[in-house]
């Protein structure tokens, strides 16, 4: 159970890293929060690969998992920095 655990934050950090860096100019976010991104984009990952579609374990490196793990990673933190920048009052000010 504790590898497990240990396993999933690496992968989950990895992936974050992964989908950080396909993620165009600079993002205002901390490497827990990217961490945490690449968990859950992990778990849906796997989610997708193996409920959804049904895949289970190939015996070798799951590469499409891996992909939309990255893909989910990368939506999670476009959504992040979205609520982010909407919870910044330090920029202009909006008009209604």
């Amino acid at each position: 159970m504790f590898w497990n655990i240990v396993g999933t934050i690496i992968f989950g950090a990895l992936i974050g890293v992964l989908a950080r860096l396909i993620i165009p100019g600079k993002q205002a976010m901390g490497w827990i929060i990217t961490v945490v991104l690449g968990i859950a984009g992990a778990l849906i990952g796997y989610w997708v690969w193996d409920g959804l579609l049904g895949q289970g374990d190939t015996g070798g490196v799951d590469w499409i998992r891996w992909v939309i793990s990255i893909a989910a990673a990368a939506v999670l933190a476009l959504g992040y920095q979205a609520i982010a920048r909407g919870m910044d009052h330090s920029g202009p000010a909006r008009h209604a």
